[in-house]
């Protein structure tokens, strides 16, 4: 999975069948802190997605595990909407106890 940041809508009038009344959405593929590593991704959105929200986005072939998109020629889908992403500061990770 990689996290996302949707941008904007695809229209497309002509389409493969199996795509009709599904939303394309188009995704920036963004690091934690909000840095555009991969620009303009199309997924396919199975989760009720809108322009602005942070998301989650599976490729390849687990782009089809999700359940409305199982059956779609498809190699992203946006299968999470995200409310937070919390970082570790570098303070923090130097004071955690080792693990036993």
């Amino acid at each position: 999975m990689k996290l996302g940041f949707v941008t904007g809508t695809v229209t497309a009038t002509t389409k493969d069948a199996q795509l009709v009344g599904g939303k394309l959405l188009l995704t920036d593929i963004i690091d934690a802190t909000g840095k555009v590593l991969i620009p303009s991704t199309v997924a396919f959105d199975t989760v009720g997605a809108g322009v602005g929200d942070r998301v989650l986005v599976a490729e390849g072939s687990a782009a089809r595990l999700a359940s409305s998109a199982s059956a779609l020629p498809v190699d992203a889908s946006i299968i999470a909407v995200v409310d937070e992403v919390a970082l570790a500061t570098k303070n923090a990770a130097k004071t955690k106890k080792p693990r036993k």
